[in-house]
């Protein structure tokens, strides 16, 4: 598996790139979203990627943040009819919060109007993932609606890893706003969690 491809940027168009590692030109499908990331041709690049074994080929796609390449592979091993190229276009109409905050809201009418998805894959895409997405996803959404502040953005990581272990909304952000009183001001997001943790959710 190849986890990563760090190197200089030869080529940026926006569905690929081409990074030179050590002599060799790689080839790396991306969708949109990590086009406008992209650093200048030229420039040293790292893009997180997933490899895709095929009969014909062996095709690597690629990544500017690892919310991208998630959601990608959540796509790709959860969705039936979704493969690579259909979630390519998810990425490239809709960022993974939004992506997220529809799925959770049951949007069909905003995943279907993605280029290539269409209103049958938008209800499967609600069917099949809503329960890994959830209130999380809701959350999720919500938040980067609004530009928040460090501390803000420390809080809503550690709601919502809470989240994803499990608990409510109402709990783990209850949990949260305690746990910062036990561990301090100058906690990480993983100090805040584990005092959440200890304190009981």
């Amino acid at each position: 598996m190849i986890t990563f491809v760090q190197g200089k940027l030869v080529e940026a168009l926006p569905t690929r790139v081409t990074v030179a590692v050590n002599g060799i030109g790689y080839e790396v499908l991306i969708p949109l979203s990590s086009y406008a990331k992209l650093p200048p041709v030229g420039s040293e690049v790292k893009l997180l990627t997933h490899l895709s074994v095929r009969e014909d080929a062996h095709v690597l796609y690629g990544f500017m943040t690892a919310a991208e390449r998630d959601l990608f592979r959540l796509l790709i091993s959860t969705v039936s009819g979704v493969g690579p190229k259909l979630a390519l276009n998810i990425l490239s109409g809709m960022s993974p919060a939004a992506f997220r905050g529809a799925v959770a809201r049951g949007d069909v009418k905003a995943l279907a109007q993605i280029s290539g998805v269409g209103k049958k894959t938008a209800e499967r895409i609600v069917v099949e993932l809503k329960d890994k997405i959830g209130a999380a996803g809701a959350w999720e959404a919500a938040s980067a609606e609004r530009a928040l502040s460090a501390d803000e953005q420390k809080l809503n990581d550690a709601v919502l890893a809470l989240m994803a272990l499990g608990y409510k909304q109402a709990e783990a952000n209850n949990a949260v706003r305690k746990a910062i009183v036990a561990a301090g001001p100058n906690a990480t997001v993983e100090d805040i969690v584990r005092a959440a943790l200890r304190q009981g959710v």
